[in-house]
């Protein structure tokens, strides 16, 4: 199936869409704040820049979209039209997670993804992390 949009409106869109401060990370910021957690932003002194860190524990978490990382569920539709453009796009970027994870393991950090799709039982997914941080 062919793109329905010209380069220059496909490339227009996908600038929209971004990479930090999404919906995710500021309902999870905001409601782990409120519980009294205190943690760095993208952190770049690490890794794959997790979205959270948490320094005085030695944990990070990263707010994944489920189609920019290929999780799988229902939020992951692949595209129809450059298809392998995109299969090639989003099997490099869990690999790259993959790497980063064992990295961060390796140098001592603990390691949790929350997906995109998880913010369906919100409550279910703040005790997930909570149980994280204080093992």
């Amino acid at each position: 199936m062919n793109d329905t949009l010209r380069p220059a409106e496909r490339s227009a869109r996908m600038a929209l869409i971004k990479s930090r401060d999404t919906a995710l990370e500021l309902r999870v910021r905001a409601a782990l704040h409120s519980l009294g957690y205190r943690y760095r932003k993208n952190y770049e002194k690490l890794p794959g820049k997790p979205d959270l860190a948490f320094l005085a524990v030695r944990k990070v978490v990263f707010l994944n979209g489920c189609f920019w990382h290929g999780h799988g569920c229902r939020l992951d539709r692949r595209p129809r039209s450059r298809t392998s453009y995109w299969s090639q796009k989003l099997s490099r970027n869990q690999l790259r997670d993959v790497e980063v994870r064992k990295t961060l393991r390796r140098l001592g950090w603990g390691v949790l993804t929350v997906w995109e799709c998880e913010l369906r039982d919100f409550d279910r997914l703040l005790r997930r992390i909570e149980r994280f941080l204080k093992d």
